[in-house]
């Protein structure tokens, strides 16, 4: 993160330093309310914005987008306004894999000064990981992985969650990775953000396998 870099206003807050964001949304009516300003103040600055949904919400996010005041049409063309599913990315060869996201991530990011945009806003929904279990270690050791990646980059990344499909452990975990995260529509720094080399020792020693409860 460029400390001469401005902040970025989102959910009631403003976005400094920390730029990898949790937001837990409890109806689609909360997640487009805080992530609507945020997205067209970035394509009214000239920024990208790369969106990750799964396709079937492809067309009401579009509509959406489109109710509030942007062009989406032209946004698409000139390649500012992309979005892409999640078998496009986090699950691309019909897996997660979290050291081709990895990768992934920064391409997307660094795609966007290529086409001379100098920020890209990227969120993408994660909800579709989470459905299988035995990939849930996996992708918490993404996230963790992700805070040694996003500070060489200035680019804000919100991973949304819907706040329904979630136990509490999983809640958790997703917190501890992420520096600031969007709980009620609101922007908080997250006093249970965890850094990432001592976060990933824990997750590296789990086994996988579904909870159990202590008493058998």
């Amino acid at each position: 993160m460029n400390a001469t870099a401005a902040p970025i206003p989102f959910a009631g807050s403003m976005l400094g330093g920390y730029r990898h964001v949790c937001a837990f949304f409890s109806s689609r009516q909360q997640e487009y309310d805080t992530l609507l300003p945020f997205v067209r103040d970035g394509l009214e600055l000239g920024e990208r914005a790369y969106h990750v949904l799964p396709s079937q919400y492809r067309e009401e996010h579009l509509e959406q987008l489109r109710g509030a005041g942007i062009d989406v049409a032209a946004a698409q063309r000139r390649r500012q306004l992309e979005v892409a599913t999640p078998q496009e990315t986090y699950l691309r060869g019909g897996r997660f894999d979290k050291d081709a996201m990895l990768v992934l991530i920064q391409e997307a990011l660094e795609t966007g000064p290529t086409l001379g945009f100098p920020l890209t806003r990227l969120i993408a929904h994660a909800e579709g990981v989470l459905q299988d279990w035995s990939n849930i270690n996996g992708w918490i050791e993404y996230e963790t992985r992700l805070n040694d990646v996003l500070p060489r980059y200035d680019d804000p990344v919100i991973c949304t969650y819907d706040a329904n499909l979630l136990n509490g452990s999983i809640a958790v975990d997703i917190l501890r990775t992420h520096p600031v995260a969007v709980i009620g529509g609101l922007l908080y720094e997250n006093p249970f953000f965890v850094p990432p080399q001592q976060f990933l020792r824990q997750v590296l020693q789990r086994s996988g396998a579904p909870p159990k409860p202590y008493r058998g």
